[in-house]
């Protein structure tokens, strides 16, 4: 094995591998099931999981998944496959993979393509650092390393909240939205949320949201009262992190505010959580609580501008050697 022979594998969350229920079903065991997503004792969520999630669930988001699919793969493993290769010629003398935290293609099979080479640049497509994605991605590589023979150095990009390019990707495709060019939107920057337990516990990712949200609310120039940061996807009984995105749409309209702008931050591509439950069901709540104007910015994507900043990302890291 040669020495300084390095490979890079971007890391998304994954999809299930058709959009029927028994795929969504194997998907959802295999995501739920992880202690970082859910960290609740195993004896009480197990049974919750397997006896009413996965009977109730699956069935449920049928219809969801087969209105975002698209394409055979799902958005989020042909989106994320798009951009790897737009990496890829950035970075022509290094191979550049795919992997998915849950289902195809998995951390090991991807391993077992890179057997050849010493060093493992892996970035998770979470900008801003949580325990349930970041966390669960140095997890599973960590686990499925101990099956194999070669002798890797991993290098983690753990966090890219604040990064120049990143920050100026995101605020560029605000800016050339077609409603914020015609328009003056109130802008809500809607992130993944987490349990608020978590991050009573000490997770940085609010903080890091924070951050992110307020450095491209300054690249835009944006009043303090012209813009805010929200949490969406919260899931089950407990307090997740706050405000609520679709709460937050459902009180705009009665403080004055009928033309709104979101953009999801946290999310690399888009997905269920963006296609569906942005697009769909808050341009719904909001619309339906007064508000007159909806408008949704894609995310990043298999953009260039994406893939150029990912590029940089990872050249610096390729350059520390610390």
């Amino acid at each position: 094995m040669n020495k300084h022979n390095p490979a890079i594998i971007l890391v998304n969350l994954g999809t299930p591998d058709r959009p029927d229920e028994d795929s969504i079903r194997r998907y959802l065991k295999q995501f739920l099931s992880d202690p970082r997503v859910v960290d609740l004792p195993r004896w009480l969520w197990l049974p919750i999981l397997n006896q009413i999630i996965l009977r109730f669930r699956p069935p449920k988001l049928v219809e969801k998944y087969e209105m975002i699919w698209g394409t055979h793969d799902g958005p989020i493993r042909s989106i994320t496959q798009a951009l790897a290769s737009r990496v890829q010629s950035l970075m022509p003398d290094i191979p550049v993979h795919v992997a998915m935290t849950y289902g195809q293609p998995s951390i090991p099979d991807v391993l077992e393509q890179v057997k050849e080479h010493d060093e493992l640049i892996v970035l998770p497509l979470y900008p801003q650092y949580a325990g349930a994605t970041t966390g669960s991605v140095m997890d599973a590589f960590s686990h499925a390393i101990k099956d194999h023979q070669s002798e890797w150095q991993v290098r983690y990009i753990e966090d890219y909240s604040t990064d120049e390019g990143y920050i100026s990707a995101l605020a560029d495709s605000v800016r050339r939205s077609k409603a914020y060019r015609s328009r003056d939107p109130y802008v809500v920057f809607s992130f993944h949320g987490i349990p608020q337990a978590q991050a009573d516990r000490g997770d940085p990712y609010p903080q890091r949201c924070e951050a992110t949200a307020a450095l491209i609310a300054a690249h835009l120039e944006l009043p303090a009262d012209r813009w805010q940061l929200t949490y969406q996807s919260r899931f089950g009984p407990a307090a997740w992190l706050q405000p609520y995105t679709d709460k937050t749409m459902e009180a705009l309209p009665d403080k004055g505010i009928e033309d709104v702008l979101v953009a999801c931050p946290g999310f690399s591509v888009d997905c269920l959580e963006t296609i569906e439950e942005i697009k769909e069901q808050n341009c719904e709540i909001f619309l339906e609580a007064g508000g007159r104007e909806f408008s949704y910015v894609k995310a990043l994507n298999a953009s260039w501008s994406h893939a150029n900043a990912l590029a940089d990302i990872i050249r610096r890291r390729l350059a520390d050697q610390g």
